[in-house]
């Protein structure tokens, strides 16, 4: 967020002045083998989680989007996570790349603009959260009406937190330049004289209206907000939607908890630095400000975890984008059937004798399933019984042979009630 004061100038190096280089706030660049190493190695980590945490956030949110009618409240965690994703994908890379090098590598407009940026996204997010906190105070007053606006008015609202958070940071754009030293060239701050005093009621204001004032606001609507979701009538009718405002509530007033703690260490670091430049002070030391940073740019990856531990929502959304991402439709496998399968051919076994008295096209009953009735029906068949292999089973053919030409004995017929008497039956 901040380019750093160079912790490593002697008093006795006569070709910088200490004092005219803190003023302009030279870059810090560490000096440390092990430091320049493992900074970059854990801006990377937490570049690329992040970064995909955020737009698989953003793909539900869009998803969501096309199912039903954007609301205000989903359209600023929406900003929120557009605001994480540029942090990560334009802020800590540079970042990144300048801790690892022991000079200024990446040119001016990036010296003039990677601060200025950062600066911006982490604006925007501030006041995103305190529009946020006033939307979930709505709607938790009347949670009946949803808190939704047109989509034009939404526009406008986004588009003025982004050009209020541009505009904020401008002295960060303006100050910076590249000068030359002995180590190489450097991204400094460097005021010129005639705006000392604007910088010393801007480093004053600048925290106020970016961090203290939006996030203050946010504080006071969500605590307003969970006392209302305490409040409210238990009846049966309301419980489903005093739970969901009270779920809801909880995971925006997280959202506004993270960024506030995460926060603080950097403007700590960053008014302790303008401190020390103006009563010509000590400076922080180098791994609280690389710990403060450290822990700045980790809220862009803490944001989509918290989305995702409270809101079943988005929970649902994220398996259900995964499984989209993951698994494709694929052409059912053709198996060998088995055994068991119902299209499977049957073992040649002989038929039991009652499956003579079914149809030819009805498959053969379980002992659970015996027919009581329809005796009359097995007079008709007259065709030899065979497996599905088409082989005629030569005990079951001769005695339909036998059948057919009559030469059972009353005494030896399988079937004695086929040619029993209806009279004799009745008596």
């Amino acid at each position: 967020m901040d380019k750093l004061p160079a912790m490593n100038i002697s008093a006795g190096n006569s070709s910088v002045d200490r004092s005219s280089f803190l003023e302009r706030s030279g870059y810090q660049h560490l000096d440390h083998g092990d430091l320049r190493v493992l900074i970059p190695v854990v801006l990377g980590i937490i570049c690329v989680l992040g970064f995909t945490g955020n737009v698989t956030a953003i793909g539900v949110l869009i998803t969501n989007a096309r199912k039903s009618k954007l609301s205000l409240i989903n359209a600023l965690i929406l900003n929120l996570m557009l605001a994480d994703g540029l942090v990560l994908a334009f802020a800590v890379p540079f970042k990144a790349t300048a801790y690892s090098r022991a000079s200024w590598t990446l040119g001016l407009f990036v010296c003039k603009t990677c601060d200025w940026f950062l600066h911006s996204c982490m604006a925007a997010k501030s006041f995103t959260v305190a529009i946020m906190a006033k939307a979930c105070y709505r709607y938790v007053n009347n949670p009946t009406k949803q808190v939704s606006i047109r989509l034009k008015a939404m526009l406008v609202v986004l588009l003025f937190t982004w050009l209020l958070a541009c505009v904020l940071p401008i002295p960060q754009w303006l100050f910076s330049t590249l000068q030359r030293e002995a180590s190489g060239m450097i991204c400094i701050q460097a005021v010129p004289a005639d705006a000392h005093d604007f910088m010393s009621v801007y480093v004053k204001a600048y925290p106020l209206l970016a961090y203290c004032m939006p996030l203050s606001f946010a504080l006071l609507y969500f605590w307003r907000a969970y006392g209302r979701c305490q409040h409210r009538s238990s009846k049966t009718q309301n419980l489903r939607t005093q739970i969901r405002s009270r779920k809801l509530t909880l995971m925006l007033f997280s959202l506004m908890v993270a960024m506030a703690t995460m926060w603080l260490p950097q403007w700590v670091s960053w008014v302790w630095m303008r401190h020390a430049l103006e009563t010509d002070g000590a400076f922080p030391p180098v791994l609280f400000t690389l710990s403060a940073q450290l822990l700045m740019f980790s809220i862009s990856l803490v944001n989509p975890l918290i989305i995702l531990a409270l809101s079943e929502e988005f929970r649902e959304g994220y398996i259900g984008l995964w499984r989209r991402l993951t698994l494709r439709k694929q052409p059912p496998k053709q198996h060998k059937p088995g055994p068991h399968t119902p299209t499977a051919p049957k073992s040649p076994t002989p038929r039991p004798e009652r499956s003579a008295h079914l149809p030819p096209h009805q498959p053969v009953r379980t002992e659970e399933q015996k027919p009581e009735k329809q005796p009359e029906q097995s007079g008709g068949l007259q065709e030899s019984p065979t497996n599905n292999d088409g082989i005629v089973l030569q005990d079951v053919e001769q005695f339909w042979q036998e059948r057919e030409i009559g030469s059972q004995l009353h005494e030896n017929d399988p079937v004695p009630w086929e040619h029993q008497d209806p009279k004799e039956e009745k008596q």
